[in-house]
């Protein structure tokens, strides 16, 4: 039976990581979830999954939480409840599922502490990729990636030498702007960016994908899982979503792993490797599928894209300044305050002003990230992008 701590537990990936355990009773054991003031689903999450002990946002959230679920678990808040959710005692895997830099620093203790960590919070790897990575290799602490395709890469990897690795392939849907003339692109509501044609995700993550950022974000973050440079990290358009990523070996050849849109067959993988467990999920129907398409991503129409790769050949704290730019300008675009091509301009104005510095630790970084989110948000406040 592994025992479990979930950061994000109310979020999309969250809840679909507590289907999995439920649907496997007999193999899990929920010690703890971390969340945001989602207090409603939260209470019901307890009240099935017994854990001892629920962090949540801050001192309103918990007060709520307490009133629901008694003296059934204990509730703490704020960072330090997230931190103690995410290192306590007797976990055998952390999923890390907390949406933007927020999940950092509850990560960063659980690998130093060895604690294994199924990551589907990618601003981990992106804002501290060297850091996380020196930290686990020091602990011993396994990164099994829930991302559908650094999991698919995970899995076509399995048997295979990273000498034998010519490229990775990350495949994108295009998000459901693709085709869009940049003219068209002036004009998008966040309505329409939010409806993302193949996957169900959260807001951030979704607007993400329909500005391609989502994608540039993955491409920082594979190469610090699979410790390959960016040269050799490749994205193509891949609208029907089938492929979920490839790997192209040095003889030619290529692994690809298929698979039905359903979040929940990567996130079993992550929770129960090394093994393979059966699922009680859709099963995938290669003919159904029909016809797949790929193409080259428009770096012009959807600059995001280029935007990431630009920040991780910078190195040093740009990556940590693209993510935090990123964040405050999808939060001004869901609110109606800015428009669709003005996230690319905020992030790329932020990386001009703020992007430069060497300094990779923690400490080094999250304060790279605020003054990242103080640029991005004095820009949008001056209309420059308008």
């Amino acid at each position: 039976m592994k025992r479990l701590s979930i950061l994000g537990a109310t979020g999309s990936i969250g809840v679909s990581t507590l289907d999995v355990v439920a649907a496997h009773p007999d193999r899990f054991q929920v010690l703890a979830l971390g969340a945001g003031s989602n207090t409603d689903l939260l209470a019901e999450q307890v009240a099935k999954f017994q854990p001892s002990l629920v962090a949540v946002r801050d001192a309103e959230a918990a007060e709520r939480l307490r009133r629901h679920v008694g003296d059934r678990c204990r509730v703490i808040e704020g960072i330090a409840g997230q931190i103690e959710v995410a290192t306590i005692e007797n976990a055998d895997l952390l999923v890390s599922a907390l949406v933007g830099a927020i999940g950092l620093q509850p990560t960063f203790e659980a690998i130093r502490a060895g604690r294994d960590v199924a990551l589907a919070n990618k601003e981990t790897l992106v804002v501290a990729g060297s850091a996380m990575t020196a930290a686990a290799e020091a602990s011993g602490a396994k990164l099994l990636p829930v991302d559908s395709e650094h999991n698919a890469i995970h899995q076509c990897l399995r048997g295979e030498h990273l000498r034998e690795v010519r490229r990775l392939w990350l495949t994108a849907s295009g998000g459901p702007f693709r085709g869009w003339s940049a003219e068209r692109l002036q004009d998008v509501t966040s309505e329409q960016a939010l409806n993302h044609p193949t996957w169900k995700m959260g807001p951030k993550i979704t607007i993400d994908s329909a500005t391609l950022m989502n994608k540039g974000l993955e491409v920082i973050e594979a190469r610090w899982l699979f410790d390959v440079p960016p040269d050799r990290i490749r994205v193509v358009v891949h609208p029907q979503s089938v492929v979920h990523s490839m790997v192209e070996l040095v003889d030619g050849s290529f692994k690809a792993q298929l698979g039905v849109t359903d979040m929940r067959h990567p996130i079993q993988y992550a929770l129960s490797w090394p093994e393979r467990w059966t699922a009680t999920l859709p099963e995938f129907d290669p003919v159904a599928a029909g016809p797949l398409e790929f193409e080259e991503p428009d770096l012009e129409r959807f600059p995001c894209l280029g935007l990431a790769y630009s920040a991780l050949s910078r190195g040093g704290v740009a990556p940590a300044v693209l993510n935090a730019a990123n964040e405050v300008a999808v939060e001004s675009f869901l609110a109606g305050r800015i428009g669709f091509m003005q996230i690319a301009a905020a992030v790329e104005a932020t990386l001009e002003a703020v992007g430069d510095g060497s300094d990779e630790t923690i400490e080094g970084l999250l304060d790279a990230d605020a003054r990242a989110r103080d640029a991005a948000r004095a820009w949008l406040e001056q209309g420059v992008g308008s």
